[in-house]
């Protein structure tokens, strides 16, 4: 297990000294923002939620996409988060972070999880919609190594956190339980 983390920790440093630059200590900031409280995504489900009707079924997909980003919010934050108990990098290197220091645990990234349980869902509804997703949320996992509040094994497990528990909401939604209403019938 140390080698991970001594791994871990000389991948951060070095993105840390070799890959900021002005613009993206400007940049990254702003789109890891984006992710804060999954604002953009709850925005998105509640805008799919607003504009559904039987003949744009998107109503149905903003549910689903309210299910999955509370279900991953209960899987990473509520259990995982406490349960490893991971310090965040910044209390174990002296480096400058790029956004105030956050109160919660490193281990998984809860920003990655949420941004790849929303691609996820989003790739189902929309291929295009999906595959857009899917680059905002590696540029999210991204930011949040480049800020520094965040080891990138914080990253991977979020991203792969959120990959599991979205597809298991939409094996969940194509139960025979939900019947022909359901959104993946």
């Amino acid at each position: 297990m140390q080698w991970i983390q001594s791994l871990d920790s000389k991948a951060l440093i070095f993105v840390i000294e070799h890959c900021r630059c002005a613009f993206f200590d400007v940049l990254m900031p702003v789109i890891t923002s984006f992710g804060d409280k999954g604002f953009i995504w709850i925005a998105a489900a509640a805008v799919f939620i607003l504009i559904g009707n039987p003949d744009f079924p998107w109503r149905k997909w903003g549910v689903l996409l309210f299910a999955g980003l509370g279900m991953n919010a209960l899987f990473c934050n509520v259990i995982l988060k406490p349960l490893f108990a991971r310090i965040r990098p910044y209390n174990l290197f002296d480096y400058t972070v790029l956004i105030e220091h956050v109160g919660d645990y490193s281990f998984p990234s809860g920003h990655t999880s949420t941004a790849f349980a929303a691609a996820v869902i989003l790739y189902a509804m929309n291929k295009k919609a999906g595959v857009a997703a899917y680059i905002f949320a590696v540029i999210m996992a991204f930011s949040r190594v480049y800020i520094g509040v965040h080891f990138p094994t914080d990253v991977l497990c979020g991203a792969l956190v959120g990959i599991v528990v979205a597809r298991g909401v939409l094996r969940v939604c194509k139960a025979p339980i939900f019947g022909e209403s359901a959104p993946f019938s």
